[in-house]
């Protein structure tokens, strides 16, 4: 099993006609997954190899019954895009654009209220399911087929990092995501640990969070209330100063909210086993997942 997407998920480009949305585009074609549409305005009646493309997602759900779709629309127009995909009924929206503005964001957040939509990001590397299909722009080759693990996070190098080691210990995922690091967005760490926890072929989870904001606060309490799987946690940034972004859009210390140390603390209070150094985390996974 997986989570969010599999093989039955039918993706829509939007931006494909860009130089970003064309590269991409074609490493999720050359992983497997199912592209079966690409929406560019202005464009419609061309193709993008293989690929139709369609002025509006709306017609493109229409004519190959897209349900997921993926953006690469520039942060001026990602709002609209996203809420495009919305209107046409899309249940998962990948959003990969960076920069978009947080007031953009919010009015997002505020239009699919209630609504059957979800969003991942944005400037977020996608999600993975391996071996069945890949949404985003991480590298395929690094993940292993077959599971046991989940693997949610809000940073895409270090998704990567944490597969890269799994798959070195020959342990396999069930579905990686990475939820993005902006200050608003849209699929939180609780959505995903509690996919995972209801997923089966999930039998433990590897958390990676940073800085800022109170995300992972809130997710160590979910887990301590809801989470019987085991849960092993990293935080990226402890040597971070106050008040300096690090990387992230999100990932800033604001007083005395959002530090390294505090969510760590969070995090042991319910139960995670907590990594310290990235570098041995594939030794902590091989020990704590040895009966998954």
């Amino acid at each position: 099993m997986s989570i969010f997407v599999n093989n039955n998920t039918r993706l829509v480009v939007q931006g494909v006609t860009g130089k970003e949305g064309q590269f991409h585009t074609r490493q999720c074609v050359a992983y497997g997954t199912s592209v079966v549409a690409g929406v560019t305005p202005g464009k419609g009646g061309q193709k993008m190899d293989d690929v139709p493309v369609f002025n509006t997602v709306n017609e493109a759900v229409k004519k190959t019954e897209a349900n997921c779709s993926m953006i690469f629309v520039p942060p001026p127009f990602a709002a609209d895009a996203i809420m495009e995909s919305a209107d046409a009924g899309i249940e998962l929206i990948v959003v990969i654009t960076e920069g978009i503005p947080v007031m953009d964001m919010m009015k997002v957040k505020k239009y699919i209220s209630g609504g059957k939509s979800r969003i991942i990001g944005p400037n977020c590397p996608g999600i993975i399911t391996p071996g069945e299909c890949k949404v985003g722009i991480m590298p395929g080759h690094i993940h292993k087929p077959g599971g046991p693990i989940g693997v949610v996070s809000r940073s895409g190098t270090l998704t990567y990092e944490v597969v890269h080691q799994l798959t070195q210990k020959g342990i396999g995922q069930t579905t990686c995501i990475g939820i993005g690091g902006d200050p608003v967005n849209g699929t939180s760490f609780i959505d995903c640990l509690d996919a995972f926890q209801k997923d089966e072929q999930t039998k433990g989870i590897v958390m990676v969070g940073e800085i800022g904001g109170t995300s992972e606060e809130e997710a160590s309490e979910f887990i301590l209330k809801n989470v019987t799987k085991p849960v092993i946690g990293f935080i990226a940034g402890i040597t971070a100063p106050p008040g300096r972004r690090m990387g992230h859009a999100g990932a800033i210390i604001s007083g005395k909210s959002g530090t390294a140390q505090g969510k760590i603390e969070a995090m042991k209070k319910s139960g995670i086993h907590i990594c310290e150094n990235l570098g041995a985390l594939g030794e902590i996974c091989v020990s704590v997942f040895k009966n998954a």
